[in-house]
């Protein structure tokens, strides 16, 4: 790790410019290489002020000094699969229909990768990909399907902390450090020789919480893991406990959702601030394998030939509104860092626009060289994080001031629709009728805790006529209503007789088994409503 940190300290001569000096402009015939690094579950927060106090991320901030960040880019749908088919296919979540960790993209669609090969780039990846159908346990699946039945089951293990008690124990997350050498061999061995541009891909598990079996056969992932050496890297003294409502002020999603993921019982401030600080310390290790791969691109003499963009699928609520995980439109699981550097990438600037992942798609596509498709639900990020050049891009491709992000699955019980603004972020549920909305001003509640959507009707009925300009919601609604009937029946007559013993053994085994008729009772009920197609 030492040499890591000489480099972070050297690196200044390597990627900025003089002082005053001009980038050259990029030409088609001098298309850059391009590395994303996507993490999972990383707050994107901790890399601007003040979450950045909070932990040591070295790689995180060379970027920000070498390139530009984003300060308010958002994930398009807070779980993982459908989070990844919105970055790889640069659609909004409702258009592939990606509606759980389960339904995510067809295998043969043509991502930006395969646009990108077909325009001469060399290609691989490495790591967590988890964009489409088909992954993910059964429970995950069953959950997300029964999310409107009427009963209310805790699904996940408690969040708990599991140390590891050595100090020079820097590789804790083993698989994804496999993947982070492979991806280094990689460009050791082959990129180095290729005469084309390369596009490398790294996908990693970390931050994400690490699996808890002591929960059932089919177990969540509620365990914060690491070691002493990555505890280190946090400043406990600028942890914050996070500020609860009483449950019964709690929006009713929100109960829904933090008595799903086991947190509505007691918790001590130690435990809250242990959570979080082993928390923070996975991302701490996260910035390592960024910090990594950096280094190798620098070794080999690649780093100021290739563009790095660094992102994560979402964000991870760590005890904030009373939840881990994600699964949530408050700012610890839906904001997500964004960091882009390299050749004609201005350095050490902040971008405050809205943003979000569809916006990754049409990005590696304009770094390449090539059109961009029409039907985009993302906009190239170039036009902000680039050096000007003449007739580059005009200011009608420039990001519209808001972004849009949704979700369908599990531990949350009714569909969920974010419209975020400069000023505003503006929460919609199901068919906008039977659910309350939420609105946020950040600026003045950056703990998103008063919602003022009754207080100021006019801005929330603006907001939602927005909203449903971009998606007719009560309609996607419906349709996901109906989707999640029609699987869980075909799942139901796959099994056969084995049904009742199966759906009592999933990852709410524990409350399932107390009751057991009483809970296939509200699925038999739920299965004879009918919702119009």
């Amino acid at each position: 790790m030492l040499l890591l940190w000489v480099f972070v300290l050297a690196a200044s001569a390597l990627a900025a410019p003089a002082p005053g000096a001009d980038r050259p402009s990029r030409r088609a015939s001098q298309a850059p290489n391009v590395v994303l690094v996507v993490s999972d579950s990383f707050d994107g927060r901790l890399t601007f002020h003040p979450g950045s106090q909070v932990v040591k991320l070295p790689f995180i901030n060379f970027m920000k000094t070498h390139g530009t960040s984003f300060l308010n880019a958002y994930t398009n749908s807070p779980i993982c699969c459908p989070s990844r088919a919105a970055i790889w296919s640069g659609l909004f979540t409702h258009l592939t229909e990606s509606w759980n960790n389960f339904k995510g993209l067809d295998p043969n669609y043509t991502t930006w990768m395969d646009v990108m090969e077909e325009h001469g780039y060399q290609t691989q990846k490495f790591g967590k990909l988890d964009y489409t159908s088909g992954h993910h346990s059964i429970s995950n699946r069953v959950e997300a399907w029964t999310r409107d039945v009427a009963f209310l089951l805790r699904q996940e293990g408690r969040p708990m902390v599991n140390l590891i008690p050595n100090k020079a124990k820097e590789r804790v997350m083993e698989a994804d450090w496999r993947n982070t050498d492979r991806a280094i061999n990689w460009l050791r061995k082959e990129a180095i020789n290729y005469t084309k541009p390369f596009v490398l891909y790294l996908g990693l598990n970390l931050p994400h919480p690490y699996p808890s079996p002591s929960s059932g056969e089919n177990f969540g992932s509620s365990t914060f893991h690491t070691s002493l050496y990555w505890l280190k890297k946090v400043s406990h003294d600028a942890i914050k406990i996070p500020k609860w409502l009483p449950l019964s002020e709690m929006h009713p999603v929100d109960y829904y959702s933090s008595y799903t993921k086991n947190c509505t019982g007691k918790f001590t401030d130690k435990e809250i601030k242990n959570i979080r600080a082993f928390y923070y310390a996975m991302c701490a290790e996260t910035d390592a394998m960024l910090g990594e791969i950096i280094l190798a691109l620098h070794q080999l003499d690649l780093l100021q030939k290739t563009i790095v963009i660094y992102t994560s699928d979402h964000g991870e609520l760590a005890m904030e509104h009373r939840q881990f995980y994600k699964m949530s439109m408050y700012e610890a699981s839906a904001h997500v860092p964004l960091l882009i550097m390299g050749p004609g990438i201005k350095v050490n600037q902040q971008v405050s626009n809205v943003v979000s992942l569809v916006d990754i798609y049409p990005t590696m596509l304009d770094i390449a060289g090539i059109p961009l498709p029409q039907n985009l639900s993302g906009y190239s990020l170039l036009p902000l994080s680039s050096e000007p050049s003449k007739n580059k891009h005009k200011v009608e491709n420039l990001h519209p001031p808001w972004i849009l992000s949704e979700f369908h699955g599990c531990n949350v019980n009714a569909s969920t629709y974010m419209l975020r603004t400069k000023q505003w972020k503006y929460i919609a549920y199901s068919d906008g009728a039977s659910v309350l909305p939420q609105l946020f001003d950040l600026s003045l509640d950056p703990d998103e805790l008063k919602n003022i959507a009754a207080e100021f009707p006019e801005i929330t009925y603006s907001l939602d006529q927005k909203l449903r300009s971009i998606v007719n919601y009560p309609k996607i609604s419906a349709s996901v209503h109906q989707y999640n009937k029609e699987q869980f029946i075909m799942w139901k007559q796959s099994i056969g007789q084995n049904y009742s013993n199966i759906i009592a053994n999933l990852r709410w085994h524990q409350e399932w088994q107390k009751k057991p008729r009483k809970y296939e009772s509200a699925i038999d009920q739920w299965l004879k409503t009918h919702v119009a197609s």
